[in-house]
C-alpha cells in the first residue's frame, strides 16, 4: 500500500483528478495536458498540505489549547516549530467510499472522540467533474450527543503554466486582510488591504512578494460568488470560486519553502469557513448541535 492509499480517477468535460484514499485530497487536477494544481508523485507522502481536506477546523490553534463547552481542550502541536494545532485531523485519514462514478466521487471519515477533539464528527467529501471543472463539496455533521465546534477548508496550489508564481497575476477581491505574527503567524487584527503590499483587488503580477495570509470581506461577483484567479503571461489561468456567504475567508500563501520542488512553485489558495484560530476567538466558527451538519463547496477550473 502507497503512502497515499489507494486512488480515485475521475474524468469528465474535459477534465481529469486524482483523489487520494487517504485525506480524500486532490492529488493530480489537469484541463487537458495542463495541471491546474501542483502535483505529486502518487506512492509519496503529500507535501505541504498539498490539495488536503481540512477539517474539522483549518488554519492554526494557538498552542492547540481552546475552551469549549466549559472545558480546556489541549490538541496535538502538529506545527511543533511554531507551537500550534495545524489544519485539523482527517489529513491521515483513509476515507471509505460511499459511491462513485467516472465523473464523480463521495467518501466518508467518522471522526472518533479523542484528547483534545472529544466530538463525534461524520466527514463526507463529495468531487465531481463536468465541464465547468471540478466540484468539491464538504459535509460536516455532528454524530454525538453535544454540540461541537467546527470549521473546513481546501488547500490546492495553482499552477497556471509557469514554473514559479512570481510570474503570474493574482486577484484576490477582498478588502480586508488578517495581520499576523512574524514569527508564529497568528492573528493579531483584520486591515484593509490598501497600502499593506497585499492588495489583489485587481489583477497584479506577484512578483516577489511573499504572501501567507488570511484574507476577509470577500467582495464577489453580481452573481454572489467570490473568484480568486491567477494567471499567467498571455492569459492562460485557473480559479477558485464559491459562495462567501459560507465561506468569508481564504488564506493565500505563496509557498515560499527551502526546498526548490515547492518553492513558489504553486499559489495555496484555501477558502476556509472560519478564521484562523476560530477555536479560540469564535470569528465565524460554526458550532454544530447533535444531528446538525454544515455544508461548504467550491469549483477549481481552467480560465
Amino acid at each position: 500500500m502507497s503512502a497515499g492509499g489507494s486512488e480515485h480517477v475521475l474524468e469528465g468535460g474535459g477534465y481529469h483528478a486524482v483523489v487520494t484514499e487517504v485525506g480524500a485530497g486532490v492529488r493530480v487536477l489537469r484541463h487537458g495536458s495542463a495541471d491546474l494544481v501542483r502535483p505529486y508523485p502518487a506512492g509519496t507522502v503529500r507535501p505541504r498540505y498539498s490539495g488536503a481536506v481540512l477539517a474539522p477546523w483549518p488554519n492554526r490553534v494557538t498552542d492547540g489549547v481552546y475552551d469549549f463547552g466549559g472545558e480546556t481542550h489541549r490538541l496535538p502541536l502538529t506545527e511543533p516549530e511554531r507551537g500550534n494545532a495545524l489544519h485539523g485531523l482527517v489529513i491521515w485519514d483513509r476515507f471509505e467510499v460511499v459511491d462513485r462514478s467516472a465523473a464523480s466521487l463521495r467518501l466518508r471519515d467518522r471522526l472518533v472522540p479523542r484528547t483534545g477533539y472529544p466530538f463525534a464528527v461524520e466527514v463526507t467529501v463529495a468531487y465531481s467533474l463536468d465541464e465547468d471543472g471540478l466540484h468539491t463539496t464538504v459535509r460536516g455533521r455532528n454524530t454525538g450527543d453535544g454540540p461541537a465546534p467546527w470549521g473546513t477548508a481546501a488547500h490546492p496550489y495553482l499552477r497556471a503554466g509557469t514554473d514559479h508564481v512570481d510570474e503570474c497575476e493574482l486577484t484576490v477581491p477582498a478588502e480586508g486582510v488578517l495581520e499576523v505574527t512574524p514569527d508564529r503567524l497568528l492573528p493579531v487584527e483584520v486591515v484593509p488591504v490598501g497600502g499593506t503590499g497585499l492588495d489583489f483587488r485587481h489583477p497584479t503580477r506577484i512578483g516577489d512578494t511573499a504572501v501567507d495570509h488570511a484574507y476577509t470581506g470577500l467582495r464577489p461577483d453580481p452573481d454572489g460568488l467570490v473568484r480568486v484567479r491567477l494567471h499567467a503571461p498571455g492569459g492562460r489561468g485557473v480559479e477558485c470560486e464559491w459562495d462567501p456567504a459560507v465561506l468569508p475567508w481564504v488564506q493565500v500563501h505563496t509557498a515560499d519553502t527551502p526546498d526548490a520542488a515547492t518553492n513558489r512553485t504553486g499559489l495555496a489558495v484555501e477558502p476556509m469557513s472560519c478564521a484562523p484560530d476560530a477555536f479560540n476567538s469564535g470569528r465565524d466558527l460554526v458550532v454544530l448541535a447533535p444531528e446538525a451538519e454544515h455544508a461548504a463547496s467550491w469549483t477549481l477550473r481552467a480560465r
